[in-house]
């Protein structure tokens, strides 16, 4: 039950009904993130997104609240490099009251000086709390040194330098130039109809435009610069470790082989990793490995953290379990089981209007089409060993390689030559 419609302006709204449910979700997308900043105002697609919550001409921040409250809803919204969220979750009789709520938010939200010079403390402290979570913060020190240089290693969050600068104009100015209509996808699951998703978002978004051109992009992958290790300095009890090296894009061809890849090499409590560092050698409380997939590139991280004296032996066993990915085929067992694992997540997640709604627009950000669910379990079964070998072969080549550590690294013997896989 997926139906789509483009509108003359090139908005599109997407959706799919779920009659058995009592929720909807509807999402406002804006495929247009934090990677088409300039440096001078990073952070800005981020600062917009808190705005918009800060009132309207209709209605103040705490009208806003009041409002979804009154639904029992959830409003919330988030941005990445590649695109921004504005989203609410209700039960299925209010869509019409939360679809005008969203509209107006996006449409009619006012930028009040005094909201925008609260709203800047509070994102400056929310800069502060990720670099006093030592965790999160080397993820994202992570992203900015594998991809330096290229606008993928801009923060999300923005500085301190860049946040303290932004003016109203700035934001003014970016949201009427970078939320264009083409950029702009309404997506909605639940128990609704695709007609009345029309009826209630047409009139608003189709007097859209801009002409604002986003820079070209040639259609190639994204290659991140070459090997470099970090140290990075701090008072911790544990060296917290994020390793990381060259993955694909989101829309290519190979990319459930890469799912099943990561699976298997940390991606739960069965993986390699989580069998080797934790179970046989105590080493980590935590250790996994993860993918991130922009529309051109992408990168696989190992993340652990242990004990300063235990980092090196952490960094060799990591390093040694995705060699033996490119040169051992994985056994059918484990391939099976890393399967039936992903197929079991994504068949569970159909059973939240929200990620129904996530995987709608995500779909036709990536993908230009709606993927159905048999097409994603036929790929991940038409994986075989040889082709996870073939692709471990391809991007563990260590050409790419980019090692962070955070926390007592004076002593830590890390050079670049030990480095291979």
């Amino acid at each position: 039950m997926i139906n789509s419609t483009i509108l003359s302006n090139g908005v599109r709204l997407i959706s799919q009904r779920v009659e058995h449910m009592h929720t909807v979700s509807i999402g406002i997308w804006v495929a247009n993130g934090t990677r088409n900043e300039s440096p001078d105002h990073n952070g800005i697609a981020h600062f917009i997104e808190h705005l918009l919550f800060k009132g309207t001409k209709r209605r103040t921040a705490r009208q806003i609240s009041q409002e979804i409250d009154s639904m029992g809803g959830i409003l919330n919204a988030f941005t990445g490099h590649e695109y921004v969220c504005y989203y609410a979750k209700v039960l299925a009789s209010f869509l019409p009251r939360v679809a005008e709520l969203l509209t107006d938010i996006f449409f009619h939200s006012n930028f009040p000086a005094d909201e925008i010079e609260r709203e800047r403390k509070v994102i400056l402290q929310e800069i502060k709390m990720r670099d006093d979570a030592p965790e999160e913060c080397i993820h994202d020190h992570f992203h900015q040194s594998f991809w330096k240089g290229h606008p993928l290693g801009l923060s999300v969050l923005g500085s301190e330098e860049t946040i303290s600068r932004i003016s109203r104009d700035d934001i003014v100015a970016y949201k009427q130039s970078r939320y264009r209509p083409e950029d702009i996808i309404i997506s909605a699951a639940g128990n609704m109809n695709h007609g009345e998703l029309i009826n209630l978002m047409k009139t608003a978004f189709s007097g859209i435009s801009s002409s604002w051109v986003p820079p070209g992009h040639s259609g190639e992958l994204v290659t991140p610069p070459g090997r470099s290790i970090n140290l990075i300095e701090r008072d911790l009890e544990q060296s917290l470790i994020c390793m990381g090296t060259r993955a694909l894009p989101q829309d290519h061809p190979d990319r459930f082989a890469l799912f099943l890849l990561n699976t298997i090499l940390g991606g739960g409590m069965s993986s390699r990793l989580f069998e080797e560092v934790r179970e046989k050698k105590g080493l980590a409380y935590s250790v996994y490995s993860y993918v991130i997939s922009h529309a051109d590139s992408g990168s696989l991280v190992v993340y652990a953290g242990t004990e300063q004296g235990n980092c090196r032996e952490v960094i060799d066993i990591a390093l040694r379990e995705m060699g033996r990915m490119k040169r051992e085929a994985v056994p059918a067992d484990e391939l099976n089981s890393a399967r039936e694992q992903l197929k079991g997540k994504i068949l569970m997640s159909l059973e939240s209007t929200d990620s129904l709604m996530t995987r709608l627009a995500k779909n036709e950000i990536y993908l230009k089409h709606y993927q159905a669910v048999e097409e994603v379990l036929a790929g991940f079964d038409a994986v075989k060993a040889d082709d996870i070998l073939a692709l471990a072969s391809e991007l563990f080549d260590g050409s790419r390689l980019n090692l962070e550590v955070m926390g007592k690294t004076a002593s830590l013997d890390l050079d670049e030559e030990r480095l291979v896989f």
